[in-house]
């Protein structure tokens, strides 16, 4: 970016500076687009009993039918080892499953590998979770969503360090510092807006004391947060460019593929425009987005495996969503272009930051806030106070 040279623009890591490794499942069958279906799948792994539970169950190093773990944060699955769970399933949350790709997962901790449970005791409607996505490829370095992320392998970042909105996750001091720059606090909201605004590579992240550049990086960055998260009033296009069905979706598609002329997507037979050549050439990790969601929902699973429970024909609410995802990319590809066009001027250093004492960071903001007021269930129904 002009303006600051790339070694003295702060890291990410500075500035936000407690992360999370990312979720690992471990294995696939625990989420998915549906969450009818997962419902099935805890069903069908229930009832089977001894070599057939152990063979669909899927057991890794980390997770075997008699792994003894406690309850994930804020959740009601069981504890009791899996090799006599009975009982309905956990109730399915909205995740985050891969770049602007909502599904569904079942949150028993006896499913996950790494089910990261720091990150769960901060989950909530307040919270803001900043995900790195994967090196040099094609697309934003950053993503951001309300919802807890199963994508890797970058690391997550949440924007705050307790529930509720308490305890920015962000520098100490940091907030101050930019206060006496911009001659305005600004709210670790509008901080997290001009990093998704203004980050590069690396990621690192320019910082500007011009208070005018400050609110047009902010105002673009909020608009790309308000897309990425999609809560709230739901994005549209203006009337002549909103998507439509113009020929009904086939049962099961299973080719997807794009008419630039005529700005149309075809899932077999099936007909969708008009979709904008930015939202289909968007991509995330070097992957285009809505080939890798439709992929999600039509690949074909292993005959006997849990993963091989779906949906028996394509649900009216895959449209519905597919129709919210191009409107969602279509509009974050505008904004995209306008954050590409900032030049920082005024630019706030490493060396300023480091000087004002703001950097470098405590070790103790780079470890999860500690939580003493909260009983979590562990293994076999006993109660742990943390």
């Amino acid at each position: 970016m002009p303006g600051v040279t790339y070694e003295d623009t702060p890291l990410l890591a500075d500035l936000m500076p407690w992360s999370v490794a990312p979720l690992r499942l471990g294995r696939d069958w625990p989420a998915g687009p549906d969450a009818a279906s997962l419902k099935a799948r805890w069903d069908a792994l229930v009832t089977a009993e001894g070599p057939d539970r152990e063979l669909l169950f899927r057991p890794t190093r980390s997770r075997t039918l008699h792994t003894a773990v406690g309850q994930l944060p804020g959740r009601t699955g069981g504890t009791e080892r899996l090799a006599r769970a009975t009982g309905r399933c956990p109730e399915p949350v909205r995740v985050l499953r891969a770049p602007f790709d909502e599904q569904w997962l079942i949150p028993d901790h006896r499913l996950i590998d790494a089910a990261r449970p720091e990150l769960w005791r901060v989950a909530d409607e307040r919270q803001v979770f900043v995900v790195e996505t994967a090196g040099p490829a094609a697309g934003p370095p950053l993503l951001a969503t309300s919802l807890l992320p199963l994508l890797g392998p970058g690391r997550v970042r949440p924007l705050h360090r307790r529930p509720g909105g308490g305890e920015p996750n962000l520098a100490p001091g940091l907030l101050d510092h930019l206060a006496v720059r911009l001659g305005r606090a600004p709210d670790p909201l509008d901080v997290l807006a001009w990093i998704v605004a203004a980050a590069r590579p690396g990621p690192r992240v320019p910082l500007t004391g011009d208070p005018e550049l400050w609110a047009h990086g902010v105002a673009l960055g909020r608009r790309a947060l308000w897309l990425m998260r999609r809560d709230g009033e739901r994005p549209r296009l203006p009337g002549g460019r909103r998507p439509y069905v113009r020929a009904p979706l086939p049962a099961r598609p299973r080719v997807l593929r794009y008419d630039a002329e005529e700005e149309t997507l075809h899932l077999d037979e099936g007909r969708i425009s008009p979709v904008p050549p930015d939202a289909w050439e968007f991509e995330a990790g070097g992957v285009r987005v809505l080939e890798h969601w439709f992929a999600a929902r039509t690949a074909v699973a292993e005959p006997g495996t849990l993963a091989a429970i779906r949906p028996a024909g394509w649900p009216q609410v895959w449209t519905s969503e597919l129709l919210e995802l191009i409107t969602v990319l279509a509009l974050l590809a505008e904004v995209r272009a306008r954050m590409a066009d900032l030049v920082v001027t005024e630019p706030i250093t490493t060396a300023e930051l480091r000087a004002a004492g703001v950097l470098p960071v405590p070790e103790r903001a780079r470890r999860p806030a500690s939580v003493l007021d909260h009983l979590e269930e562990g293994p076999e129904g006993q109660f742990a106070l943390l």
